[in-house]
């Protein structure tokens, strides 16, 4: 794979100091009240300001063809797909902007993965530092960027030209975002919202303000200014709950180098973006919107871009309003779970010295079997069955921390890991006397290895790990092998 173009200069990425009828009628009604809402929203709002928020930001060129979608949604659809109870995947995506000297770089990168069907939501944060092939050019090889590059290469036609028609324009960037996590993940996006450091901070401030709880204290010294420098004296935020304008809300979303480790990994970080969007999501869910009107379209206005239009804002909207804090899943994506990090390595993904992630695996085999599996059946999460996973793999030292990384925040009760002689292949181990059968299943069909069941008459045999009345997965060679790629 290459890395660069042989036959003409290549811009380097630019960083920042951070590295039926009745239905139909209410279909309709739902529609024209949203539109009279928006009208309501305005306000003290000129007309124009509206009209421009239409078009440019919920892309409503067209409202009988909004109608009509809101009558008639098509299959396929947002709106479709969620009174229908099929998955719906969106990318949230936070990029520096004007006030930032790589403008276009996306700090954070989140995919929102939500099925109606049961009434859930997930949170997955892609870390800015993974080295992707982006894919966007008509005759040149990929890039091989860290993928927080997908949104410049995207927005950015001076300094990468000769991109497929789909990659340019004002929606570029975002759409090749989301092809590029979607090869990483396996997902097929329903749509983009991204938004600048600026519109991140006045949308804060426009709603007055956030209550954001922390679980330990952050203190970042080395937190950047706007002037090529740092903030005199560092940034510090309690541990607890608090109510933080937008700067603040800026400032925990954007630090790094905060002197608490939890707080300066990638994990920590994208937790805290999580946190504050659930916030944010809670506080534009129960404040008088009418009266925020004007400072709500002003930073939307300028600052954010969506490739979703009014009807499917609307059922988003709709859906997510009541959405209970304990029905929203969060994960980060990291070096110890899916991915690697490399640095002064020999096989590094990227450029020699530079610390980057890599997948374990080249084709994400196992990125986007996690992905594929982020809203486990009710009824298998129902069991609430105790389960341990055994490294005998002999391939991976750290497997069994992984594995167990990796389901946990898909709901199950996880152990520490143990290690095991080796063996070549997976099994599932029941001990349970057959309590736990949904979650036997889901874990053999998971890890595509045999179901044990131990009882009295059948005992466990020799080599297997010791029960615990659970359900025990038992990683051989054959998974260790599937999970860097080489099966």
């Amino acid at each position: 794979m290459e890395s660069s173009f042989e036959t003409q200069p290549r811009m380097r990425a630019r960083r920042s100091l951070y590295r039926d009828q009745p239905r139909r009628r209410s279909r309709l009604r739902s529609l024209l009240g949203g539109l009279l809402l928006l009208m309501l929203l305005a306000g003290t709002v000129a007309g124009v300001r509206l009209a421009g928020f239409l078009g440019s930001v919920v892309n409503l060129q067209d409202p009988l063809a909004a109608v009509q979608k809101q009558v008639e949604p098509p299959a396929g659809s947002i709106l479709y797909k969620l009174s229908h109870g099929q998955r719906v995947n969106l990318l949230l995506l936070g990029y520096g902007g004007d006030e930032n000297d790589a403008p276009y770089l996306t700090d954070s990168m989140m995919v929102v993965a939500i099925d109606p069907s049961s009434h859930r939501a997930m949170e997955v944060s892609v870390p800015r530092d993974l080295v992707v092939s982006i894919d966007a050019f008509r005759s040149h090889p990929p890039a091989l960027e860290k993928i927080n590059a997908a949104y410049e290469i995207g927005m950015d036609d001076a300094s990468w030209p000769a991109k497929r028609p789909e990659y340019e324009g004002r929606k570029a960037g975002g759409r090749l975002a989301m092809d590029t996590v979607g090869r990483v993940t396996g997902l097929q996006f329903d749509g983009f919202l991204a938004m600048d450091f600026k519109g991140f901070r006045d949308l804060v401030s426009a709603l007055g303000g956030v209550q954001v709880c922390l679980d330990q204290r952050l203190d970042d010294n080395l937190y950047p200014d706007y002037h090529d420098g740092y903030i005199k004296g560092g940034i510090h935020f309690p541990a607890g709950c608090q109510t933080v304008d937008g700067e603040q809300a800026l400032q925990l979303a954007r630090s790094r180098h905060a002197i608490q480790p939890e707080q300066a990994s990638d994990y920590g970080r994208a937790r805290r973006q999580q946190l504050l969007l659930s916030a944010i999501r809670s506080k534009a869910s129960s404040l008088d919107a009418v009266s925020r009107a004007p400072q709500l379209l002003d930073a939307l206005q300028k600052n954010f871009v969506t490739s979703l239009d009014l009807p499917d804002m609307q059922a988003l909207y709709r859906w997510g309003a009541h959405l209970s804090d304990g029905s929203i899943g969060h994960f980060g994506i990291s070096e110890a779970d899916l991915l690697d990090a490399f640095q002064f390595r020999k096989g590094t993904c990227g450029d020699p010295g530079v610390w980057v992630l890599c997948p374990i695996d080249p084709s994400f085999g196992a990125v986007k079997a996690f992905f594929a599996a982020l809203f486990v059946d009710p009824k298998v999460l129902a069991e609430a069955a105790p389960v341990e996973v055994a490294n005998a793999s002999a391939t991976l030292d750290d497997l069994g921390s992984r594995v167990t990384n990796v389901l946990r925040p898909l709901g199950f009760q996880v152990a520490d890991p143990i290690r095991r002689r080796t063996q070549e292949r997976s099994t599932v181990y029941d001990f349970s006397g057959g309590r736990y059968p949904e979650t036997a299943r889901w874990m053999a069909a998971y890890f595509g290895a045999n179901v044990v069941t131990v009882t009295p008459a059948t005992p466990a045999p020799a080599g297997a790990p010791p029960g615990t009345g659970g359900v025990v997965v038992l990683l051989g060679r054959d998974y260790a092998l599937h999970w860097i790629g080489q099966a």
